[in-house]
């Protein structure tokens, strides 16, 4: 009697469990496909970021098209880690790291569909992505000599970076996740704007539920500084600790605060309309890239002794005694600069901050300093000084204050500026307003 009761309870555990497991793989909607992508290695953290913005307008261009027939897309976010060069800092690991450390994901979901890359491990059940598409040039180049958009699947032009294993998965870096492997892999020559996939990715070429875009760079924006362009920028909002830490730190020591600035956002960014210009506070900023800067392009580098020549002359000018600096630049020359300048101030993380927020949290510290300046002054062709000119412009300064820059010491002193890509609020015709 005593088996046949155990017997009975077994197979009712077997039976309960199946049932679970079954529920498990049913619980995504068959509709529901997935978008993951990378950029190659060397690719820096603000770059990556606009890389970001050109994958959101694709899936938004997927959610919306008629021909993806309803698929409901979401774009896995890819987690942060392996920028060598920009993020050096020994002793502190800085791979894996998850979008919301550095951004706000609920204001993401408000242009698109977003979910951190671990939460879509858990949701499909197992560390896998049905097809890897391996983002190329053309071999030939530009045959024609005329631009046109094309895609084609090609030959690898450089050895893969992925590996077959004896099991026939495809293996990689993937973020630094051992266990994570591609099912399928192809090369695919593009030249063209993000729009161009829609067609190959709904069903044209893939019915794959879950498909990566490696080499995210060799995509281009659909409209550069359009309405989607900016409306997925503002998106793009700060973790609520990275702007808590650095309003403290305006306070404290920049004597700047919301409220007299004229920066008050809302707490939702679709809410946000310019209503008058933003003031900023009582010091002026500056991004004073140096590093890689000094021998590539060091035709538009000043000096540290130009730098504080020309923020002296622009302290004098906006009257104020305190000056922002965000910087690469060296020990040595920090120290100089601070010499120069009395009123120079830098931001320095604590060791906890550095632990919690890596380099990259640092970076947008630096940034949401520098934008809330009463004026900046930025480095020639830096998508760091880019992306605080954003910023800036989605406050509402005046642009005579956000797009400048310090001329290098043996150019004239009305060098060739920024260009003004102003914001966009209800369509793309604004752009030529």
């Amino acid at each position: 009697m005593a088996k046949i009761i155990f017997c009975f309870i077994l197979i009712t555990l077997l039976s309960y469990n199946l049932v679970l497991c079954d529920n498990n793989n049913s619980k995504v909607p068959s509709n529901k496909r997935y978008l993951l992508y990378d950029c190659n290695p060397g690719e820096g953290f603000n770059l990556r970021r606009d890389v970001y913005m050109r994958i959101a307008n694709l899936v938004k261009n997927l959610r919306e098209r008629k021909e993806c027939k309803g698929d409901d897309w979401v774009l896995v976010l890819p987690p942060w880690g392996r920028i060598g060069y920009h993020w050096k800092e020994r002793d502190l690991e800085q791979s894996m790291i998850p979008w919301s450390t550095f951004f706000d994901l609920k204001s993401l979901n408000e242009f698109v569909p977003v979910m951190e890359y671990e939460d879509y491990i858990e949701e499909i059940g197992e560390a896998s992505i049905d097809e890897l598409w391996y983002l190329q040039n053309y071999a030939e180049g530009w045959t024609s000599g005329v631009w046109e958009e094309k895609m084609h699947e090609r030959d690898c032009i450089d050895s893969p970076v992925y590996e077959t294993d004896t099991e026939g998965k495809i293996r990689g870096w993937f973020w630094g996740y051992e266990e994570t492997y591609a099912k399928k892999f192809k090369c695919v020559s593009v030249q063209g704007m993000s729009k161009m996939f829609v067609q190959p990715i709904c069903g044209g070429n893939t019915t794959a539920k879950s498909l990566m875009l490696d080499r995210g760079e060799n995509m281009l924006h659909d409209m550069f500084g359009g309405k989607n362009y900016w409306d997925c920028r503002r998106s793009m909002v700060f973790s609520h600790k990275l702007i808590e830490i650095a309003n403290n730190f305006r306070s404290k020591f920049l004597d700047s605060n919301d409220i007299e600035d004229n920066t008050v956002m809302p707490e939702n960014w679709k809410n946000h309309k310019c209503n008058g210009d933003a003031t900023g506070g009582p010091y002026i900023a500056a991004h004073v890239r140096r590093k890689d800067f000094l021998y590539a392009r060091q035709e538009y580098v000043p000096s540290i002794k130009q730098v504080a020549k020309v923020l002296s002359e622009k302290m004098k000018e906006y009257n104020v005694n305190k000056v922002f600096i965000a910087s690469d630049g060296t020990k040595d020359e920090m120290e100089e600069l601070k010499s120069l300048l009395p009123g120079m101030i830098m931001f320095k993380p604590s060791k906890a901050e550095l632990n919690n927020f890596k380099m990259g949290g640092v970076a947008i510290i630096d940034q949401i300093l520098c934008s809330h300046a009463r004026y900046f002054m930025g480095t020639k062709e830096s998508t760091f000084s880019f992306r605080i000119q954003e910023e800036r412009e989605i406050m509402c300064f005046p642009k005579h204050t956000t797009f400048n820059r310090i001329c290098a010491d043996n150019a004239k002193d009305d060098c060739e500026q920024p260009a003004k890509w102003k914001i966009v609020w209800n369509s793309d015709s604004e752009i030529w307003d």
